[in-house]
């Protein structure tokens, strides 16, 4: 997933896969898994959230200016891919 040049680099779906079933088997409430990438080590990062509020605090890939920049946001549950805000 994430191939194309509208991404840093591709994600191995059984990564992904792995991603969302531990999101999942947290006793922590998420609800979200955030696909970040890390322009530091380059390699995708999977961050848990419980409110789409936590969302907000990401910068966008590829407007980022830090370290860290979000690609994409997932409902832990049913697997579906949150809109978000086009720059």
């Amino acid at each position: 997933m994430f191939d194309g040049s509208n991404y840093p680099k591709s994600l191995e779906e059984e990564q992904f896969e792995n991603w969302l079933e531990r999101g999942r088997e947290s006793k922590i409430g998420y609800a979200f898994l955030l696909i970040v990438w890390d322009a530091l080590d380059e390699k995708y990062l999977p961050v848990y959230i419980e409110d789409r509020q936590s969302i907000a605090s990401y910068e966008l890939y590829p407007y980022a200016t830090g370290q860290e920049a979000l690609v994409a946001v997932y409902d832990l549950y049913s697997e579906a891919r949150v809109s978000l805000p086009v720059l």
